[in-house]
Protein backbone atom coordinates (compact mmCIF):
# COMPACT_ATOMS: atom_id res chain seq x y z
CA UNK A 1 0.00 0.00 0.00
CA UNK A 2 1.27 3.47 -0.87
CA UNK A 3 1.74 5.82 2.08
CA UNK A 4 0.45 9.26 1.11
CA UNK A 5 2.09 10.96 4.10
CA UNK A 6 5.36 12.64 3.14
CA UNK A 7 8.38 11.49 5.10
CA UNK A 8 10.46 14.05 7.05
CA UNK A 9 13.07 14.05 4.26
CA UNK A 10 10.42 14.54 1.58
CA UNK A 11 8.87 17.43 3.53
CA UNK A 12 12.30 18.98 3.95
CA UNK A 13 12.97 18.81 0.21
CA UNK A 14 9.53 20.18 -0.62
CA UNK A 15 9.88 23.11 1.80
CA UNK A 16 13.44 23.89 0.73
CA UNK A 17 12.63 23.87 -2.98
CA UNK A 18 9.40 25.84 -2.46
CA UNK A 19 11.35 28.53 -0.59
CA UNK A 20 13.81 28.65 -3.47
CA UNK A 21 11.00 28.83 -6.04
CA UNK A 22 9.22 31.61 -4.17
CA UNK A 23 12.21 33.77 -3.26
CA UNK A 24 14.68 33.12 -6.07
CA UNK A 25 12.68 31.97 -9.11
CA UNK A 26 9.40 33.92 -9.05
CA UNK A 27 11.07 37.36 -8.78
CA UNK A 28 12.81 36.89 -12.16
CA UNK A 29 10.08 34.87 -13.86
CA UNK A 30 8.30 37.49 -15.97
CA UNK A 31 11.51 39.31 -16.89
CA UNK A 32 13.19 36.08 -18.00
CA UNK A 33 10.13 35.32 -20.13
CA UNK A 34 10.25 38.75 -21.76
CA UNK A 35 13.99 38.60 -22.45
CA UNK A 36 13.85 34.90 -23.45
CA UNK A 37 16.84 34.06 -21.27
CA UNK A 38 17.79 33.43 -17.67
CA UNK A 39 20.44 35.90 -16.41
CA UNK A 40 23.94 34.42 -16.34
CA UNK A 41 24.75 35.78 -12.89
CA UNK A 42 21.61 34.11 -11.51
CA UNK A 43 22.61 30.77 -13.06
CA UNK A 44 26.08 31.03 -11.51
CA UNK A 45 24.56 31.78 -8.10
CA UNK A 46 22.13 28.87 -8.35
CA UNK A 47 24.88 26.52 -9.48
CA UNK A 48 26.86 27.37 -6.35
CA UNK A 49 23.74 26.59 -4.29
CA UNK A 50 23.54 23.11 -5.85
CA UNK A 51 19.94 23.42 -7.07
CA UNK A 52 19.14 21.47 -10.24
CA UNK A 53 16.16 19.77 -11.88
CA UNK A 54 17.53 16.30 -11.18
CA UNK A 55 16.06 13.33 -9.35
CA UNK A 56 19.41 12.18 -8.06
CA UNK A 57 20.30 15.61 -6.71
CA UNK A 58 17.43 15.35 -4.26
CA UNK A 59 17.44 11.59 -3.83
CA UNK A 60 21.09 10.88 -3.19
CA UNK A 61 22.10 9.66 -6.66
CA UNK A 62 25.19 10.53 -8.59
CA UNK A 63 25.07 13.51 -10.87
CA UNK A 64 27.04 15.83 -8.67
CA UNK A 65 30.57 15.36 -7.59
CA UNK A 66 30.38 17.26 -4.30
CA UNK A 67 30.41 14.77 -1.47
CA UNK A 68 29.42 17.42 1.04
CA UNK A 69 25.96 17.88 -0.50
CA UNK A 70 23.40 17.06 2.17
CA UNK A 71 21.16 15.46 -0.42
CA UNK A 72 23.77 12.72 -0.93
CA UNK A 73 22.99 11.19 2.47
CA UNK A 74 20.91 8.47 0.90
CA UNK A 75 18.37 6.59 3.02
CA UNK A 76 18.22 2.84 2.87
CA UNK A 77 14.99 2.94 0.90
CA UNK A 78 15.54 4.35 -2.54
CA UNK A 79 13.32 7.38 -3.05
CA UNK A 80 15.12 9.51 -5.62
CA UNK A 81 12.18 9.37 -8.05
CA UNK A 82 9.69 10.47 -5.40
CA UNK A 83 11.94 13.26 -4.21
CA UNK A 84 12.47 14.22 -7.84
CA UNK A 85 8.77 14.67 -8.59
CA UNK A 86 8.21 16.57 -5.34
CA UNK A 87 11.02 18.97 -6.22
CA UNK A 88 9.94 19.26 -9.87
CA UNK A 89 6.43 20.34 -8.86
CA UNK A 90 7.78 23.10 -6.63
CA UNK A 91 10.31 24.32 -9.20
CA UNK A 92 7.64 24.47 -11.92
CA UNK A 93 5.33 26.27 -9.48
CA UNK A 94 8.04 28.92 -9.44
CA UNK A 95 8.65 28.91 -13.20
CA UNK A 96 8.89 25.88 -15.52
CA UNK A 97 11.17 27.55 -18.07
CA UNK A 98 13.67 28.54 -15.42
CA UNK A 99 13.44 25.05 -13.90
CA UNK A 100 14.42 23.54 -17.26
CA UNK A 101 17.31 26.02 -17.51
CA UNK A 102 18.96 25.02 -14.22
CA UNK A 103 22.51 23.68 -14.63
CA UNK A 104 22.93 19.92 -14.54
CA UNK A 105 22.81 16.86 -16.80
CA UNK A 106 19.09 17.33 -17.48
CA UNK A 107 17.41 14.64 -19.55
CA UNK A 108 20.82 13.33 -20.51
CA UNK A 109 21.47 12.21 -16.94
CA UNK A 110 19.14 9.16 -16.72
CA UNK A 111 20.53 7.31 -19.78
CA UNK A 112 24.11 7.88 -18.66
CA UNK A 113 23.28 6.67 -15.16
CA UNK A 114 21.32 3.62 -16.33
CA UNK A 115 23.41 2.55 -19.33
CA UNK A 116 26.85 4.15 -19.10
CA UNK A 117 29.94 2.22 -18.10
CA UNK A 118 31.59 3.21 -14.79
CA UNK A 119 34.18 5.17 -16.74
CA UNK A 120 31.49 6.99 -18.75
CA UNK A 121 29.55 7.89 -15.62
CA UNK A 122 32.64 9.35 -14.02
CA UNK A 123 33.70 11.21 -17.16
CA UNK A 124 30.37 12.69 -18.18
CA UNK A 125 28.66 13.21 -14.82
CA UNK A 126 31.80 14.23 -12.97
CA UNK A 127 31.87 17.61 -14.72
CA UNK A 128 28.82 18.84 -12.81
CA UNK A 129 30.44 20.64 -9.92
CA UNK A 130 29.65 23.96 -8.28
CA UNK A 131 32.61 25.71 -9.85
CA UNK A 132 31.02 26.52 -13.22
CA UNK A 133 27.46 25.91 -14.45
CA UNK A 134 27.31 23.15 -17.03
CA UNK A 135 24.50 21.40 -18.86
CA UNK A 136 23.81 18.03 -20.42
CA UNK A 137 21.15 17.36 -23.06
CA UNK A 138 19.16 14.57 -24.68
CA UNK A 139 18.82 14.50 -28.48
CA UNK A 140 16.21 12.10 -29.77
CA UNK A 141 13.55 14.05 -31.70
CA UNK A 142 14.03 14.65 -35.42
CA UNK A 143 11.96 16.56 -38.00
CA UNK A 144 10.46 13.27 -39.17
CA UNK A 145 10.57 11.33 -35.91
CA UNK A 146 8.98 12.77 -32.82
CA UNK A 147 6.56 10.59 -30.94
CA UNK A 148 7.46 7.68 -33.24
CA UNK A 149 10.92 7.13 -31.82
CA UNK A 150 11.49 4.04 -33.95
CA UNK A 151 11.59 6.27 -37.04
CA UNK A 152 14.84 8.13 -36.30
CA UNK A 153 17.08 8.60 -39.34
CA UNK A 154 20.28 10.09 -37.92
CA UNK A 155 22.86 7.60 -39.14
CA UNK A 156 25.82 6.06 -37.34
CA UNK A 157 28.39 4.47 -39.64
CA UNK A 158 30.99 2.22 -38.03
CA UNK A 159 34.60 3.26 -38.83
CA UNK A 160 37.97 2.57 -37.29
CA UNK A 161 37.94 3.75 -33.70
CA UNK A 162 34.30 4.82 -33.55
CA UNK A 163 31.29 5.98 -35.55
CA UNK A 164 30.49 8.81 -37.96
CA UNK A 165 27.13 10.50 -37.30
CA UNK A 166 25.02 12.36 -39.86
CA UNK A 167 21.60 13.80 -39.09
CA UNK A 168 19.41 16.53 -37.65
CA UNK A 169 17.86 16.83 -34.17
CA UNK A 170 15.19 19.35 -33.12
CA UNK A 171 13.57 20.68 -29.92
CA UNK A 172 16.59 19.86 -27.75
CA UNK A 173 16.41 21.50 -24.32
CA UNK A 174 19.73 23.22 -23.47
CA UNK A 175 21.18 21.69 -26.64
CA UNK A 176 23.17 24.77 -27.64
CA UNK A 177 25.02 25.24 -24.36
CA UNK A 178 25.32 21.61 -23.28
CA UNK A 179 28.79 20.25 -22.56
CA UNK A 180 27.60 16.96 -24.02
CA UNK A 181 24.49 15.52 -25.64
CA UNK A 182 23.16 11.98 -25.53
CA UNK A 183 22.30 11.51 -29.21
CA UNK A 184 20.42 8.58 -30.72
CA UNK A 185 21.26 7.27 -34.17
CA UNK A 186 20.74 4.13 -36.22
CA UNK A 187 23.39 1.87 -37.71
CA UNK A 188 20.82 0.61 -40.25
CA UNK A 189 17.28 2.05 -40.70
CA UNK A 190 16.07 -1.28 -42.09
CA UNK A 191 16.71 -2.87 -38.70
CA UNK A 192 14.18 -0.58 -37.02
CA UNK A 193 14.62 -0.47 -33.25
CA UNK A 194 17.40 -3.05 -33.40
CA UNK A 195 19.62 -0.55 -35.20
CA UNK A 196 19.43 2.16 -32.54
CA UNK A 197 22.54 3.27 -30.66
CA UNK A 198 23.07 5.97 -28.04
CA UNK A 199 26.18 8.17 -28.16
CA UNK A 200 27.53 10.92 -25.92
CA UNK A 201 28.63 13.71 -28.26
CA UNK A 202 30.76 16.36 -26.62
CA UNK A 203 30.58 20.07 -27.36
CA UNK A 204 33.26 21.16 -29.80
CA UNK A 205 33.35 17.84 -31.64
CA UNK A 206 34.04 18.60 -35.35
CA UNK A 207 30.87 18.24 -37.39
CA UNK A 208 28.58 18.82 -34.40
CA UNK A 209 26.87 22.24 -34.45
CA UNK A 210 23.90 24.09 -33.01
CA UNK A 211 22.24 25.75 -35.97
CA UNK A 212 19.34 27.53 -34.28
CA UNK A 213 17.81 28.40 -30.92
CA UNK A 214 14.03 28.56 -31.27
CA UNK A 215 11.78 31.48 -30.35
CA UNK A 216 8.70 29.93 -28.78
CA UNK A 217 5.20 30.75 -27.58
CA UNK A 218 5.89 29.38 -24.10
CA UNK A 219 8.86 28.35 -21.98
CA UNK A 220 10.61 31.26 -23.65
CA UNK A 221 13.41 31.51 -21.08
CA UNK A 222 14.37 27.88 -21.75
CA UNK A 223 16.84 27.20 -24.55
CA UNK A 224 15.43 24.91 -27.26
CA UNK A 225 17.98 24.12 -29.95
CA UNK A 226 18.38 22.45 -33.31
CA UNK A 227 21.48 20.30 -33.67
CA UNK A 228 23.18 19.04 -36.81
CA UNK A 229 25.70 16.21 -37.21
CA UNK A 230 27.75 16.38 -40.43
CA UNK A 231 30.37 13.65 -40.73
CA UNK A 232 30.73 13.91 -36.98
CA UNK A 233 33.25 11.36 -35.68
CA UNK A 234 32.40 9.97 -32.24
CA UNK A 235 35.02 7.74 -30.59
CA UNK A 236 34.05 4.24 -29.54
CA UNK A 237 34.50 5.25 -25.89
CA UNK A 238 31.48 7.53 -26.31
CA UNK A 239 29.12 4.76 -27.37
CA UNK A 240 26.89 4.68 -24.30
CA UNK A 241 27.35 1.34 -22.54
CA UNK A 242 30.06 0.18 -24.95
CA UNK A 243 29.81 -2.32 -27.80
CA UNK A 244 29.12 -5.23 -25.45
CA UNK A 245 25.95 -3.56 -24.21
CA UNK A 246 24.40 -3.86 -27.68
CA UNK A 247 25.87 -7.22 -28.59
CA UNK A 248 24.54 -8.83 -25.40
CA UNK A 249 20.99 -7.50 -25.82
CA UNK A 250 18.16 -8.82 -27.94
CA UNK A 251 18.70 -6.32 -30.71
CA UNK A 252 16.89 -3.18 -29.53
CA UNK A 253 19.07 -1.93 -26.72
CA UNK A 254 19.39 1.64 -28.05
CA UNK A 255 15.62 1.86 -28.28
CA UNK A 256 15.35 0.49 -24.75
CA UNK A 257 17.69 3.19 -23.49
CA UNK A 258 15.33 5.83 -24.89
CA UNK A 259 12.23 4.14 -23.49
CA UNK A 260 13.69 3.58 -20.03
CA UNK A 261 14.66 7.25 -19.96
CA UNK A 262 11.04 8.20 -20.62
CA UNK A 263 9.89 5.96 -17.76
CA UNK A 264 12.05 8.10 -15.46
CA UNK A 265 11.41 11.51 -17.00
CA UNK A 266 7.69 11.38 -17.79
CA UNK A 267 6.76 11.52 -14.08
CA UNK A 268 9.07 14.54 -13.76
CA UNK A 269 7.28 16.23 -16.66
CA UNK A 270 3.91 15.33 -15.12
CA UNK A 271 5.00 16.80 -11.79
CA UNK A 272 6.02 20.02 -13.54
CA UNK A 273 2.60 20.20 -15.20
CA UNK A 274 1.02 19.77 -11.76
CA UNK A 275 3.18 22.60 -10.45
CA UNK A 276 2.08 24.90 -13.28
CA UNK A 277 -1.59 24.09 -12.70
CA UNK A 278 -1.22 24.65 -8.96
CA UNK A 279 0.48 28.01 -9.55
CA UNK A 280 -2.35 29.15 -11.84
CA UNK A 281 -4.99 27.87 -9.43
CA UNK A 282 -3.46 29.60 -6.38
CA UNK A 283 -2.91 32.86 -8.25
CA UNK A 284 -6.51 32.87 -9.50
CA UNK A 285 -7.92 31.96 -6.08
CA UNK A 286 -6.15 34.98 -4.58
CA UNK A 287 -7.55 37.14 -7.39
CA UNK A 288 -11.11 35.91 -6.76
CA UNK A 289 -10.83 36.54 -3.01
CA UNK A 290 -9.58 40.04 -3.68
CA UNK A 291 -11.67 41.17 -6.66
CA UNK A 292 -15.00 39.30 -6.60
CA UNK A 293 -17.81 40.58 -4.31
CA UNK A 294 -17.52 38.55 -1.11
CA UNK A 295 -20.50 36.31 -0.51
CA UNK A 296 -22.00 36.96 -3.94
CA UNK A 297 -23.50 34.25 -6.14
CA UNK A 298 -20.82 34.99 -8.72
CA UNK A 299 -18.03 34.37 -6.22
CA UNK A 300 -19.71 31.15 -5.05
CA UNK A 301 -19.94 29.82 -8.61
CA UNK A 302 -16.31 30.67 -9.32
CA UNK A 303 -15.12 29.12 -6.05
CA UNK A 304 -16.97 25.92 -6.97
CA UNK A 305 -15.08 25.91 -10.29
CA UNK A 306 -11.82 26.42 -8.46
CA UNK A 307 -12.67 23.51 -6.17
CA UNK A 308 -13.07 21.30 -9.22
CA UNK A 309 -9.65 22.43 -10.42
CA UNK A 310 -8.09 21.51 -7.09
CA UNK A 311 -9.55 18.00 -7.36
CA UNK A 312 -8.05 17.55 -10.84
CA UNK A 313 -4.66 18.76 -9.66
CA UNK A 314 -4.72 16.42 -6.68
CA UNK A 315 -5.61 13.41 -8.86
CA UNK A 316 -2.78 14.21 -11.27
CA UNK A 317 -0.34 14.49 -8.38
CA UNK A 318 -1.34 11.08 -6.99
CA UNK A 319 -0.90 9.43 -10.41
CA UNK A 320 2.53 11.00 -10.62
CA UNK A 321 3.51 9.84 -7.15
CA UNK A 322 2.47 6.29 -8.01
CA UNK A 323 4.68 6.23 -11.11
CA UNK A 324 7.64 7.56 -9.12
CA UNK A 325 6.97 5.13 -6.26
CA UNK A 326 7.04 2.14 -8.61
CA UNK A 327 10.29 3.39 -10.16
CA UNK A 328 11.86 3.64 -6.70
CA UNK A 329 10.83 0.06 -6.00
CA UNK A 330 12.45 -1.05 -9.25
CA UNK A 331 9.12 -2.17 -10.67
CA UNK A 332 8.07 -1.64 -14.32
CA UNK A 333 6.26 1.69 -14.49
CA UNK A 334 5.84 2.44 -18.21
CA UNK A 335 2.04 2.34 -17.95
CA UNK A 336 1.93 4.56 -14.86
CA UNK A 337 4.50 6.97 -16.32
CA UNK A 338 2.39 7.34 -19.47
CA UNK A 339 -0.83 7.69 -17.45
CA UNK A 340 0.45 10.46 -15.22
CA UNK A 341 2.08 12.34 -18.09
CA UNK A 342 -1.07 12.24 -20.22
CA UNK A 343 -3.43 13.15 -17.37
CA UNK A 344 -1.28 15.91 -15.88
CA UNK A 345 -0.61 17.52 -19.26
CA UNK A 346 -4.31 17.59 -20.14
CA UNK A 347 -5.71 18.80 -16.82
CA UNK A 348 -3.01 21.45 -16.45
CA UNK A 349 -3.96 22.91 -19.80
CA UNK A 350 -7.62 22.89 -18.73
CA UNK A 351 -6.84 24.53 -15.38
CA UNK A 352 -4.75 27.32 -16.91
CA UNK A 353 -7.43 28.01 -19.55
CA UNK A 354 -10.16 28.14 -16.88
CA UNK A 355 -8.06 30.44 -14.70
CA UNK A 356 -7.51 32.80 -17.60
CA UNK A 357 -11.26 32.78 -18.28
CA UNK A 358 -12.04 33.60 -14.65
CA UNK A 359 -9.62 36.53 -14.65
CA UNK A 360 -10.92 37.80 -17.99
CA UNK A 361 -9.05 40.51 -19.93
CA UNK A 362 -7.16 41.47 -16.77
CA UNK A 363 -5.40 38.11 -16.88
CA UNK A 364 -3.88 38.94 -20.26
CA UNK A 365 -2.24 42.13 -19.01
CA UNK A 366 1.14 41.03 -17.67
CA UNK A 367 -0.20 38.56 -15.11
CA UNK A 368 1.44 35.26 -14.23
CA UNK A 369 -1.56 33.23 -15.42
CA UNK A 370 -1.15 34.41 -19.01
CA UNK A 371 2.47 33.25 -19.00
CA UNK A 372 1.54 29.90 -17.42
CA UNK A 373 -1.12 29.39 -20.10
CA UNK A 374 1.56 29.78 -22.78
CA UNK A 375 4.04 27.62 -20.90
CA UNK A 376 1.73 24.70 -20.19
CA UNK A 377 0.73 23.82 -23.75
CA UNK A 378 3.96 21.98 -24.51
CA UNK A 379 3.43 19.66 -21.53
CA UNK A 380 0.69 18.06 -23.58
CA UNK A 381 3.20 17.46 -26.37
CA UNK A 382 6.82 16.84 -25.39
CA UNK A 383 8.12 13.58 -23.91
CA UNK A 384 5.49 11.98 -26.17
CA UNK A 385 2.11 13.43 -27.10
CA UNK A 386 -1.05 12.49 -25.23
CA UNK A 387 -2.07 10.22 -28.09
CA UNK A 388 1.18 8.28 -27.72
CA UNK A 389 0.73 8.03 -23.94
CA UNK A 390 -2.74 6.55 -24.36
CA UNK A 391 -1.38 4.07 -26.91
CA UNK A 392 1.32 2.98 -24.43
CA UNK A 393 -1.30 2.50 -21.72
CA UNK A 394 -3.55 0.52 -24.04
CA UNK A 395 -0.69 -1.77 -25.07
CA UNK A 396 0.19 -2.48 -21.45
CA UNK A 397 -3.46 -3.20 -20.65
CA UNK A 398 -4.58 -5.29 -23.61
CA UNK A 399 -1.61 -6.91 -25.39
CA UNK A 400 -1.08 -9.39 -22.49
CA UNK A 401 -4.60 -10.63 -23.37
CA UNK A 402 -3.74 -11.17 -27.03
CA UNK A 403 -5.29 -7.92 -28.30
CA UNK A 404 -2.76 -6.28 -30.60
CA UNK A 405 -2.71 -2.54 -31.25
Amino acid sequence: MIDFELSPQQKQVRDMVHWFAEHEVRPISLLADQEERVPDDWLHKVNRMGITLSMSNFGGGGDRKNKDDAARKEPRERQSNRLGVIAAEELAWGDPAIALSLPGPGLGGPPVMSTGTPEQKERFLGIFTREEPRWGAYALTEPGAGSDVSGIRTSAKKVDGGYVLNGHKVYITNGGRASWVVAFATVDPSLGRAGHRAFVVEKGTPGFTCTRVAHKMGLRASETAELVFEDCFVPIDNLLGGEAHYENRAGSSGFRVAMSTFDSTRPIVAAMAVGIARAAYEYTLDFVKREYPRGSRLQSDVLAKLGEMDSKIHAARLLTWEAAWKADLGQPNAKEAAMCKAHAGRISLEVCADCLEIMGPIGLDGHLVEKLYRDVKVFDIFEGTNQIQHLIVARRLYEPHGLRL
